[in-house]
């Protein structure tokens, strides 16, 4: 399919889906891999292209506060716009198009089998979905006539124009905040942390019920300053009800040297932000506990 968000270029076509802004030459791709140039026109290889599909319970997303214990039919497809060497769906994201066995679906029958399987919403996730932007919407306008909900578990990195296109279809998101470190962001990731900071702002302004995860990983990104500062952030910008998990880091793709989270240093983050003024902090990738519990924060209780 050609892609709907391109801008004609005297050195090639420039892609405007992400903050990338990928100026492509003729038969080349863009970061994503999934954009390419054919005779002076951006085609999007991996529209329709399904790497992945099962029926999942929306809590494991996380999404905590977004019909709970309803039931999200995860798709999914190749490639990402980030280049997280601790990423646990590398195979995906991290893979060209052409190497990965995938299903061709028509947006219609995505939403078909979400009924089939009595689900509330889709989730499109497992690799970075708004570099599929062109599919997600197709597929969204068919689920909101069809009243199933549309999640996004995404890093966030998107362009606000092409973004405002869709925004209206989206029902909620989890945005994967990598960090609260400019430096961390354009090292590890190769991208801008301030876009992603926009583009959850904008989401949120733009009624979608927004949760936010971070991933702590030992000596890289668990700065207990930096924790405080997101944290204070989220309050101030996003409001104290927004729902942050912290999730534990496993040794994964290229950060295989390094441990799993301590869980005392899960502990500790979530004491921060309570500290700050979160309301509902969540502790995930941990045995046990009902860290993933939501607990009313006036009288305690688990809810």
């Amino acid at each position: 399919m050609e892609s709907r968000y391109t801008l004609v270029e005297e050195n090639g076509v420039r892609c405007t889906i992400c903050p990338h802004q990928c100026v492509i030459a003729e038969g080349k791709r863009g970061i994503c891999y999934t954009k390419e140039n054919q005779d002076g026109k951006i085609i999007d290889l991996s529209y329709g292209r399904i790497s992945a599909l099962a029926v999942d319970p929306i809590e494991k997303k996380p999404l905590a506060h977004f019909y709970p214990g309803s039931l999200a039919l995860s798709i999914s497809s190749i490639g990402c716009n980030f280049t997280c060497p601790w990423c646990q769906n590398y195979g995906l994201s991290m893979s060209k198009i052409d190497d990965v066995h995938t299903r061709y679906m028509e947006p219609e029958s995505v939403v078909e089998v979400a009924l089939t399987q009595e689900c509330t919403s889709i989730a499109y996730t497992y690799n970075e979905p708004l570099i599929n932007l062109n599919y997600i919407q197709d597929t969204a306008e068919f689920a909101y006539e069809s009243d199933v909900k549309n999640v996004l578990v995404t890093n966030g990195y998107t362009s606000i124009p092409a973004f405002s296109n869709v925004v209206e279809y989206i029902d909620a998101a989890n945005v994967d905040w990598k960090g609260w470190n400019p430096e961390f962001y354009r090292k590890h990731c190769g991208a801008d942390m301030y876009k992603v900071v926009d583009a959850t702002e904008y989401m949120h302004d733009n009624d979608v019920h927004v949760e936010i995860t971070f991933l702590v990983i030992p000596t890289v990104n668990d700065d207990p300053e930096e924790i405080r500062d997101m944290a204070e952030y989220i309050r101030l910008n996003l409001g104290p009800d927004i729902p942050l998990h912290i999730s534990r880091f496993f040794p994964m793709y290229k950060f295989q040297h390094l441990p799993p989270t301590p869980v005392e240093t899960l502990m500790k983050a979530k004491k921060i932000a309570l500290e700050e003024g979160l309301r509902y902090v969540f502790v995930g990738n941990v045995r046990g506990g009902g860290e993933e519990d939501t607990v009313c924060p006036n009288c305690g209780e688990h809810v």
